[in-house]
């Protein structure tokens, strides 16, 4: 009877979630930001990741949200209940390890039914359930196999299914895929956000890769030194990184000391080494003046076409569908470009670029 109510309240408590709310969250170590005042609203059935490098304070988001650990100072609220104070298994949240974390002497399914057991679920019950899991991430004639007989990517949907039996509010996840080979990977993206789909839950996925970021969310929470630097939707983040950190991790390799010559609003022309001289797009207020100009190599075009100027291709290394050139300018500034054509070392080319991807910020300190 206790486990029939546990299992009627945990339904009950994911069709009512509407949204999760961390205000002002910090956790520190030692005296130490790793995560310093993150406010952020996910509303149910949204995929958010975390992003940005080793040590930003994703991780340890993450691990507040789950109550693994305890904060700071702030809040977590589940609507207008506010449960950081909460152990994490009355959390009711779903969690899915770098690690895979699977139990090596149990078989899949019970692995996967461990955490409805452990909650007092009945055997018809949790039998349903974990038949419906494993159903969800394609795993039903493994059932009964121990998880030191699958492949890595099976291993991590058995996780998954863990994580979606006790149908949670919340499924978060930290690097799960950095185990895995690049091929696997790819398919591994599609897998989660079809999951993601079919069980209707809020996502949060922790990865340092953008690509992964990218292709999955529907909004990206991009990190530096505990502190949120941007949220926006992939398309936001990928053209328009409000800052030069962002934009040099989102691959923005050409980073320029220039100087503004003219402004008209978000319009800027520039000026570089010599008399390079590029119409732009300021990401920030811009007096005249130090600045510096972003470029993403494939946003590079090589051909005749307006503001063209001269370059020599001192290197090109060959990436299967395109070429990743070195190009020496004839202002002696060194350029990293992609090109789609058959180009080799000491070739001569035009370069241009669109001035709407030409994004300009202050100089740094």
């Amino acid at each position: 009877m206790a486990g029939q109510q546990n299992a009627a309240a945990n339904g009950a408590r994911k069709n009512e979630f509407r949204q999760l709310r961390l205000d002002g969250v910090s956790r520190q170590f030692g005296g130490a930001n790793a995560l310093d005042r993150l406010s952020l609203t996910i509303e149910r059935g949204e995929f958010i990741a975390l992003l940005g490098p080793s040590g930003c304070g994703k991780s340890t988001a993450l691990n507040c949200m789950a109550g693994l650990l305890p904060l700071t100072s702030g809040s977590i609220w589940l609507d207008q209940q506010r449960i950081d104070p909460l152990p994490p298994e009355k959390r009711g949240f779903g969690m899915v390890f770098q690690n895979y974390a699977l139990f090596p002497h149990l078989s899949v399914s019970r692995n996967v039914g461990f955490g409805l057991k452990m909650r007092g679920v009945p055997a018809a019950e949790i039998d349903r359930r974990v038949a419906a899991a494993l159903d969800t991430v394609q795993l039903q004639a493994h059932a009964g196999k121990l998880p030191g007989q699958l492949s890595g990517g099976q291993q991590q949907r058995v996780a998954i299914a863990r994580a979606i039996v006790i149908e949670p509010p919340l499924i978060l996840m930290d690097e799960p895929l950095s185990n895995l080979d690049a091929k696997l990977r790819i398919e591994m993206r599609s897998e989660i956000r079809r999951i993601h789909r079919a069980q209707g839950c809020s996502t949060v996925y922790v990865t340092h890769d953008q690509d992964e970021a990218l292709a999955m969310a529907d909004r990206v929470v991009v990190m530096k030194l505990g502190v949120v630097q941007q949220i926006g939707t992939p398309q936001d983040v990928f053209a328009r990184p409000a800052k030069l950190d962002i934009a040099r991790f989102m691959g923005y390799r050409n980073v320029l000391p220039v100087n503004v010559m003219q402004s008209d609003g978000a319009g800027v022309t520039v000026e570089g080494a010599g008399s390079l001289r590029l119409p732009g797009t300021a990401m920030q207020a811009l007096p005249l003046g130090s600045a510096v100009a972003a470029i993403r190599p494939d946003e590079i075009v090589i051909g005749e076409g307006p503001n063209a100027f001269a370059g020599t291709v001192e290197t090109a290394e060959y990436g299967g569908r395109e070429w990743l050139l070195q190009v020496r300018t004839v202002f002696d500034e060194l350029l990293y470009v992609r090109s789609a054509a058959v180009v080799t070392p000491g070739d001569r080319v035009m370069l241009s670029a669109p001035p709407e991807r030409v994004l300009v910020y202050a100089k740094e300190d």
